[in-house]
């Protein structure tokens, strides 16, 4: 792996110069220029229209009906859920599923969005302050004390708790730079006091398969043997004793997703039971998903479940869960700047670990920055450890077009490429009994389908132990 002479990270190493990537605000040649995001096509007029297009051909239905629409585009238009912006949002439009079925009538719509505005009333609290992303994105900073977390009967009334001790062999040597998301280049930042909270709209309600599954992956396999379930892993992996939490540097990209409907994404996986109903995780990384985010920008996520994805759990702070007690990082939003292909280099610092004082998982971006924590209370098995981490990356094949998607992994490329060109992690650790950071052992290493996406691990004095993974997804080996 030749590496020499090439700036891996934003973070820099006392003993490895060759990392320093230090990106600011200024020096945007390290961004993939990406502005824009996708447009609802389906104008208000065509959902009235498709409203009214199922009354029946007589003048009392006709008018019952009209009223029922024009009532639909009064409760649009005005400010639901007292963000004064909101009110320039666009009015409410039917999700692709309705236009093509043409068969919803004007009082199932209206009681579609009543459904979505209840959801947005919980998820999107009242903001002190309001900043505007270069990518769309409104990120509302809203008292930490208000955010969805303390929705929760346990935690009503509560405060966020202060930082615990950080694991033995946890370093401080690493410095940040002024950007790491792309809202933080208005130059704007949330008071001391807040946490910057993505805003979630109608618009993302409608993209989704489903209100009910808004903010929660679909269940599906985590352990090695995914085949079946339209999801694939490169990986590693290890297991058979008890673990404390996890921490790797992960290489961003902007993988291409084919599929509204399928994701790319890259994280760590913190995991315990019997990979039956009662699976615990924790996970956290970056991802694409257009059909959460509307777009096609890695974004910094993180999830948890307790029931294996079933009722429990969901992305970021789109439920009552995850406690965010920083207000420099926005959760689900861009990450900037990426990789780029046989050029410059950016990763990302990740840490999950258990408290061992109050028993709370808590996450840390980069060095230094604790983003918060899932509560010990929100789990079963991970109340008290894990039974195995994972390292890697997942994709969703859903063979739209009947053969294998074209979603790529990591990069897009196979791992044999290596440096500067397939993706990496690196530096790949996880924490005992004692709070120690502690290189893997016993390591495991799986592709799902290697002609699609593969992987190769390695270690070195510099990396420790590392991998490159991902790939194109369909080619003429992954038909």
């Amino acid at each position: 792996m030749d590496m020499k002479g090439y700036s891996v990270s934003w973070t820099k190493h006392k003993k490895e110069p060759y990392f320093a990537v230090h990106c600011t605000t200024r020096q945007r040649q390290c961004i993939q220029a990406n502005h824009g995001t996708p447009e609802e096509t389906t104008s208000p007029n065509h959902s009235l229209k498709l409203a009214l297009s199922t009354s029946q051909n007589t003048l009392l239905p006709m008018l019952l009906h009209a009223l029922v629409a024009f009532m639909l585009l009064l409760t649009s238009i005005g400010t639901a859920f007292s963000h004064p912006i909101a009110s320039n949002s666009p009015l409410p439009v039917l999700s692709h599923h309705d236009n093509a079925s043409h068969t919803l009538r004007p009082s199932a719509v209206l009681q579609k969005f009543r459904r979505i505005r209840a959801h947005l009333k919980k998820i999107n609290k009242p903001a002190v302050k309001t900043i505007k992303s270069p990518d769309g994105d409104l990120i509302d900073c809203v008292l930490s004390h208000q955010q969805p977390a303390f929705d929760h009967p346990h935690l009503k009334g509560q405060r966020p708790l202060d930082p615990p001790e950080r694991p033995k062999g946890h370093t401080d040597g690493e410095t940040i730079t002024d950007s790491f998301q792309l809202w933080t280049d208005s130059g704007e930042v949330c008071p001391e006091g807040t946490v910057p909270i993505r805003r979630t709209t109608e618009q993302d309600f409608l993209r989704a398969s489903s209100i009910g599954g808004f903010g929660r992956k679909p269940r599906r396999g985590v352990r090695r043997d995914s085949t079946g379930t339209g999801h694939e892993h490169a990986v590693v992996s290890v297991n058979g004793d008890q673990y404390y939490g996890a921490k790797a540097s992960i290489n961003v990209w902007t993988p291409t997703v084919t599929d509204p409907y399928e994701f790319s994404l890259s994280q760590i996986w913190v995991i315990a039971g019997s990979f039956g109903n009662d699976l615990n995780t924790i996970e956290a990384g970056w991802q694409v998903s257009p059909e959460l985010y509307g777009d096609n920008y890695p974004r910094f996520f993180t999830y948890w479940t307790t029931d294996a994805y079933q009722a429990t759990g969901c992305y970021n702070l789109l439920c009552s869960g995850f406690v965010q007690t920083n207000n420099r990082i926005a959760i689900g939003a861009a990450i900037s700047p990426r990789s780029i292909y046989n050029g410059r280099q950016f990763d990302i610092g990740l840490m999950v670990w258990k408290d061992p004082k109050h028993g709370h998982w808590w996450l840390e971006f980069g060095s230094g920055l604790l983003v918060g924590y899932w509560p010990a209370y929100l789990f079963s098995h991970l109340r008290n450890h894990a039974s195995m981490v994972q390292f890697g990356g997942e994709i969703v094949n859903s063979r739209s077009r009947g053969y294998h998607t074209g979603t790529q992994m990591g990069s897009g490329h196979f791992s044999e490429e290596g440096f500067r060109k397939a993706a990496y992690f690196r530096n790949l650790q996880v924490v005992d009994w004692d709070n120690n950071l502690l290189p893997l052992s016993n390591i495991h290493q799986v592709a799902d389908h290697s002609n699609c996406y593969d992987i190769r691990v390695g270690s070195n004095n510099v990396w420790g132990t590392y991998f490159y993974y991902g790939g194109p997804g369909r080619n003429v080996r992954c038909p």
